[in-house]
């Protein structure tokens, strides 16, 4: 009885010794999804830390198949089908992997998930390949950030950035046909949405005329929306109808007092400004 206590309080020992012991990821990983076109793009990374360390050319050697992070593969996924260089590729998950180069960087979207070593690459799992110019950067950058920027109806920009260097993967999508199927589909039926309709022809340089009849008619359904009226004053003035504007303009400023909200107050204020 004694041996058996003896060696289950050794057990007990060595298991907590054992323990599991959390540290800080020393390449921590990053996730982003960013809403682009009528869906979204998802990002997932790690991200090496230079660390005094010469990074572009050496750590990260220039003619070498990089993973473009650090740990695991970096993917990326396209809710829809996108555009990069003149290939269109399908909404899914692929990889994203680089050639760096003093001159040049190519910068590969590939069906291979699991990429972490150029040895495990293969040529003919590629779906794009892209030759981009490296541009030079007066600040240096400690942590390897990959990001959106330049984030449009459309278009878009992969920006990857570290030490002094820097890359920019163009990317697009097909929204117009996409919207515009959608929006004479469903101003056909009842309950339209004459405001979304209106808005989008305004900010993308279509119809005017029909835009305000779209305002015209979703302020008639919502007579207290002030947001409605506002942005219907903003057509009527890029239509020239000077006087309209005022009179419009002059009610989504009085809904806006009525509603207490300050943001519209003074848009109005501001947009009245431009019409005296």
């Amino acid at each position: 009885m004694k041996k058996i206590l003896f060696f289950a309080a050794i057990a007990a020992a060595n298991l907590t010794f054992a323990q599991t012991l959390t540290t800080p990821q020393p390449s921590t990983t990053q996730t982003v999804k960013q809403n682009f076109g009528l869906s979204a793009i998802e990002l997932s990374y790690s991200r090496p830390n230079a660390k005094g360390r010469v990074v572009i050319g050496d750590l990260v050697p220039f003619g070498k198949v990089w993973r473009t992070g650090a740990n695991q593969a970096t993917t990326l996924s396209f809710g829809d089908e996108v555009t990069i260089g003149d290939k269109k590729i399908a909404a899914g998950k692929y990889g994203l992997l680089s050639i760096p180069d003093k001159e040049n960087w190519i910068l590969i979207i590939t069906k291979q998930l699991e990429v972490t070593s150029p040895s495990a690459y293969k040529v003919e799992n590629d779906v794009v390949r892209i030759n981009v110019k490296p541009v030079i950067l007066k600040d240096k950058i400690e942590t390897f950030t990959i990001q959106f920027t330049n984030i449009k109806a459309s278009t878009c920009d992969l920006n990857l950035q570290w030490e002094n260097t820097s890359v920019t993967l163009p990317i697009s999508t097909e929204v117009e046909s996409k919207v515009m199927s959608q929006i004479n589909n469903i101003m056909t039926k009842d309950n339209l949405p004459y405001y979304t309709a209106a808005m989008y022809y305004m900010d993308n340089g279509k119809d005017l005329n029909q835009a305000l009849t779209w305002f015209t008619k979703a302020t008639e359904q919502n007579p207290t929306a002030f947001y409605m009226f506002y942005q219907k004053a903003n057509c009527l003035a890029k239509l020239g109808k000077k006087q309209d504007a005022i009179a419009t303009a002059t009610k989504s400023l009085e809904l806006s007092i009525a509603a207490k909200n300050a943001d519209y107050i003074k848009l109005n204020e501001d947009l009245l400004k431009t019409l005296k």
